[in-house]
């Protein structure tokens, strides 16, 4: 029963091999196309597309536009103020007799009341409180805008740090897959010189390791591939599942001017203190706001008054009066005189701090620019090295390849001198897309990212 059992089951897994898995295997392929999809992506393309689509982008246009708006209501404070109103009362009167010795005065039983009041007030003058709003305010809505542009840098560096962290992910495959290529041949040519008795079998299997460990290095690169494109994805507003591609990048070599003229640069164009000049302005308003507390406000107004005591409440010849006022009227607040000077003082105090904060941060830029300064001039120092590197690598295992087909030498030594050459590639690699990011981190402490 077991040896039929046996016999009847291999023509069925022969079928399934010859005939089932060639058409599922297309079936499998359409599959994986509709749940992934492969784009290749420049880097401005993801610029573009992560700015357009990022939600930090938005909230800061929000903000923006939420700034406007106060300076929009700070402009409306000063339009003349109207209100109107209409009342009606009735007033009942069961003791409606007064005496006065001789005299007596009488009331009616009931009475109506209609009173209607309109008015205006314009402030003339109002210790200039007003134009200090609207400056405030203006300046503060400049405010928004420049911390607009810094959130707009900082989402622009995010995706170019993960656009090359993607490409340094997907160049150190490539070099990992060329190398497998390569340790193949090595394999195939080894495993022919032992059958011919050149070399032993330690040294078929001293490749053989050698290919695992590269494929144990592979499997930890398709893992940050992963992760990488995924956090791309996000930042660009992409479909979770969207393969990302990077074409070569050209790194030229950039010509690099000496670190002060970045420094100044970035003292100039650096958003944080454009934001923090604003904000000393608005500081030196507010101290002028605070110190016009002490002076009088001028207001004109002007009021109609319409009185009927009828039940009807439409206007009839003779049942109504129709006061209207004009005025001007003078208000100050005296005590505003030695109550004021302890708010001058906190308000004097706000705008030292901002001038300090200023300091610091021109302190902490310099800082950043000279670092990034000295990593992107250390990162093209780094490639030109590792070039050499690679040249002499390439030269060392050109040498040993002959050597070994020689069998002059072993095969650790060829496996060593492989190893070295793919390290090689793998740095320069990886150093290209270091000194591009460190051009890129140079000009985002420069203020220049988006510019």
């Amino acid at each position: 029963m077991t040896t039929l059992n046996n016999t009847n089951t291999y023509p069925a897994k022969t079928m399934i091999k010859r005939y089932l898995i060639p058409l599922l295997l297309p079936l499998l392929s359409v599959g994986q196309n509709v749940f992934a999809q492969d784009r290749t992506i420049t880097l401005g393309e993801a610029l573009k597309l992560g700015v357009a689509n990022s939600n930090v982008v938005k909230l800061s246009k929000a903000k923006i536009d939420q700034a406007i708006s106060q300076y929009e209501q700070a402009k409306d404070s000063g339009l003349p103020t109207g209100k109107a109103s209409f009342t009606y009362d009735r007033a009942q009167i069961p003791a409606n007799k007064l005496d006065f010795g001789s005299e007596t005065i009488g009331l009616p039983k009931d009475a109506n009341a209609y009173l209607g009041i309109a008015s205006v007030d314009e402030v003339i003058f109002g210790g200039n409180k007003l134009k200090y709003a609207e400056q405030s305010t203006q300046l503060l809505a400049e405010a928004a805008r420049v911390d607009a542009e810094n959130d707009k840098d900082g989402v622009a560096y995010d995706i170019i740090n993960q656009f090359y962290n993607l490409y340094k992910v997907l160049q150190s495959i490539k070099v990992v897959q060329q190398n497998l290529a390569t340790i193949d041949g090595q394999i195939k040519q080894s495993q022919r010189f032992f059958d011919q008795g050149i070399v032993t079998k330690n040294d078929v299997l001293r490749f053989q390791l050698q290919r695992a460990n590269i494929e144990l290095n592979g499997i930890d690169l398709e893992t940050n591939r992963k992760i990488v494109n995924f956090n791309l994805n996000v930042l660009l507003g992409l479909p979770d599942n969207t393969q990302l591609n990077i074409d070569v990048i050209n790194e030229a070599d950039r010509p690099i001017d000496p670190a002060s003229n970045y420094i100044d640069t970035a003292l100039v164009q650096r958003a944080e203190l454009r934001s923090l000049d604003i904000r000393s302005k608005v500081a030196e308003t507010n101290i002028k706001t605070v110190s016009a507390n002490v002076l009088p406000s001028v207001v004109a107004s002007g009021a109609a008054y319409y009185i009927d005591t009828r039940i009807n409440p439409l206007p009839g010849s003779g049942s109504y009066i129709l006061p209207i006022t004009i005025g001007v009227g003078i208000n100050w607040n005296f005590s505003t005189l030695w109550t004021n000077k302890n708010k001058v003082t906190e308000a004097r105090i706000q705008l030292d701090e901002v001038e300090l904060n200023h300091a610091i941060t021109i302190n902490n830029i310099r800082r950043e620019v000279n670092q990034d300064y000295q990593n992107y001039a250390m990162a093209r120092d780094k490639i030109k090295l590792l070039q050499t590197s690679i040249d002499q690598a390439t030269e060392n295992n050109n040498i040993l390849g002959s050597k070994y087909k020689s069998n002059v030498a072993s095969a650790t030594d060829k496996a060593d001198a492989q190893t070295l050459l793919y390290q090689a590639q793998i740095n320069l690699e990886l150093a290209k897309a270091d000194a591009g990011l460190a051009y890129y981190t140079l000009l985002k402490s420069t203020g220049k990212l988006n510019k």
